[in-house]
């Protein structure tokens, strides 16, 4: 690793007063509140003079208002994952964790993100876009079932469904074409894996165990039969190719400060990108804090991190 991830010295104090921006009105309020708490709490309890902010239908007015020097943005999804929230910080002239407009805006659409790993070289599952029903009709038979349906600007596996059968396609359609564009991806079946990545540097990976079709909503953010394994069993070389995938598409989507990139592996041992999380949850059930645990460091040396890299920012550092 060629930096260090521990926190330096004396970030609170130089950190100001800091805004700690969650809810949103997006489909992922509810995650994004309680992300959002964990890292107040952590803030706070690390001596940093840190506020909530529930961003609400007017986030330029809230936005131009703050009294804040930086913001943490932990709002997850649409206004606040997608380049928007992101375009009013900067402004606003307000340093921020999180990544910028341009690679917010990109991998929040996961059209565009498979688009840039082809181009880089990069192995995704087989797809195809739906506009209509026929067309996802026609992406079955051209794919093959099972195969997986989901919204192409969603995030929190909101709107996915499984699809075995033709005669199932309707439903899942209807379901993921509420949130917009439609993607549908050949199931893959094996292993999947998450990847986080901090400051220029990927975390252990870790494999996620779900008796569930796939790694879905309540998945995700209820159930106690989710099993997270790190170290996650692949041999050295193995989990140094993953990680080698990870900082390769960090410089490909031109992410900073932090992020997390999920991969499923196929029957041929290939590691394959499934999408790239640009605000990752903060939760209790959450893949990043349990990372950078294994990594080292605590949920409180985690946000004191993050926080630090607004810090380096203003200062010219770059990983």
């Amino acid at each position: 690793m060629s930096r260090s991830l521990m926190p330096g010295p004396d970030v609170a104090r130089r950190s100001g007063r800091v805004a700690v921006l969650m809810g949103g009105t997006a489909t992922e309020r509810e995650v994004s509140l309680s992300s959002g708490r964990f890292v107040l709490e952590a803030l706070l309890e690390s001596g940093v003079d840190a506020f909530k902010v529930d961003i609400g239908p007017n986030p330029l007015k809230q936005i131009l208002e703050l009294k804040a020097d930086r913001a943490f943005n932990i709002l997850h999804g649409r206004g606040g994952e997608d380049g928007r929230i992101q375009a009013l910080l900067e402004a606003a002239g307000m340093p921020y964790v999180g990544n910028g407009i341009k690679a917010s805006a990109v991998t929040m659409d996961k059209l565009m993100t498979k688009r840039l790993a082809l181009g880089a070289g990069m192995d995704t599952p087989e797809f195809r876009v739906a506009r209509s029903l026929e067309d996802a009709l026609q992406a079955g038979r051209e794919l093959g079932y099972p195969l997986i349906v989901k919204p192409v600007h969603e995030g929190s596996s909101i709107g996915m469904s499984k699809v075995c059968a033709e005669q199932e396609m309707n439903a899942a359609y209807e379901r993921a074409s509420g949130y917009g564009t439609v993607m549908l991806e050949r199931w893959i079946e094996g292993a999947e894996y998450t990847v986080a990545w901090i400051d220029g540097q990927a975390l252990p990976a870790i494999r996620v165990e779900t008796p569930h079709d796939f790694y879905d909503y309540e998945a995700k953010y209820a159930a106690d039969s989710t099993r997270y394994h790190c170290p996650c069993g692949l041999a050295a070389g193995e989990q140094d190719a993953l990680q080698a995938l990870t900082l390769r598409c960090a410089e490909i989507c031109d992410l900073r400060h932090w992020a997390r990139m999920d991969f499923m592996r196929d029957s041929d041992g290939r590691f394959l990108l499934i999408e790239v999380n640009t605000v990752p949850g903060m939760t209790d059930h959450s893949l990043v804090p349990m990372a950078a645990r294994v990594a080292g460091l605590d949920f409180r040396q985690l946000v004191l991190k993050l926080l630090e890299l607004t810090l380096d920012d203003a200062a010219g550092v770059r990983s």
